[in-house]
């Protein structure tokens, strides 16, 4: 497969990009390393194989010709919505970069553009009846993000029904793992704070809410069968179960650590959400295996 990873020096990105090149897969990276790093794909370039970076604007002219030229079957758009980037600037950003990137792909006949939405914004407020949120419950946007991420899905929409550019739209819960940005997620926000001893930059959030935590790894496997599977839909990517902050907080910190002095919730985060995968194993043949446990073993062992 000839992959083009737009957003490939981030989080997630620098994740999918290793996980391309070891199962042989041709991969392009474009990235303005706004929020990116070099150093995340420092272990991809050490590995060897076909790995081409492109230090680029998703939202520039020059993509439309960079894709005629490099010829990706796939497009993973990961570069349209950093976590804890929700200013009027960068939401103006997250459009023009999906429109910029669905135009190439209608020029150049890519075969589908795989993207990810940040679920809890999308659905927004859930009755506790109701979770894990299925996708055939009506959006409910939260804030500017939601509103942004419910536009993107419907652009999806209107590429493919008019211009046959396929899509699979993966709605992800809470992600976690290594290099995950502080203001990028709970976890790494618990970790810094665990590590310094007290709260930096502290999440937004009550240490009574509940999240729905998907490891990066089980995140990245999603995306690799979605090039492949569930063309057409809106994904709901997570394990279904709820972990406490205060929960978590013991995982990381260890227990009769005090819980260090959060911030107010923010209002556009939803008390309580999870999401059901039951969409993603029929039609991505996807499940998770980390639980948060696990994951958060994973992660110090990593580092």
């Amino acid at each position: 497969m000839r992959a083009l990873v737009v957003g490939g020096a981030g989080f997630i990105g620098s994740h999918l990009v290793d996980r391309l090149l070891v199962e042989g897969h041709r991969v392009d990276v474009v990235d303005d390393l706004s929020s990116g790093s070099l150093g995340n794909l420092a272990a991809a370039r050490a590995a060897g194989g076909e790995l081409k970076i492109h230090h680029l604007d998703a939202c520039a002219p020059e993509l439309a010709p960079l894709v005629a030229m490099r010829e990706p079957e796939v497009v993973f758009h990961l570069g349209w919505g950093a976590p804890g980037r929700v200013s009027p600037e960068a939401l103006g950003r997250a459009v023009q970069s999906t429109l910029n990137v669905l135009e190439a792909a209608r020029l150049h006949a890519v075969t589908k553009v795989v993207t990810s939405l940040p679920a809890a914004a999308l659905h927004g407020e859930v009755p506790a009846r109701e979770l894990p949120v299925k996708e055939g419950r009506p959006w409910e946007p939260l804030g500017g993000l939601g509103v942004i991420a419910r536009a993107v899905a419907e652009l999806l929409g209107v590429y493919r029904a008019r211009h046959d550019v396929e899509f699979t739209a993966l709605a992800l819960a809470e992600v976690y793992g290594s290099r995950q940005r502080v203001d990028g997620g709970l976890v790494a926000a618990l970790r810094a704070a665990r590590d310094a001893g007290a709260s930096v930059g502290p999440p937004r959030v009550d240490p009574r809410h509940l999240r729905d935590l998907l490891f990066i790894d089980d995140a990245v496997d999603a995306f690799v069968r979605a090039a492949t599977r569930g063309s057409g839909l809106v994904v709901n990517v997570g394990t279904g179960n709820l972990t406490s902050v205060r929960d978590l907080w013991q995982l990381i910190a260890g227990p009769g650590v005090a819980l260090p002095v959060l911030a107010a919730p923010d209002p556009d985060e939803p008390a309580r959400f999870s999401v059901s995968p039951t969409r993603a194993r029929i039609h991505l043949a996807w499940a998770p295996w980390t639980d948060p446990a696990t994951g958060v073993r994973a992660l110090d062992e990593r580092d």
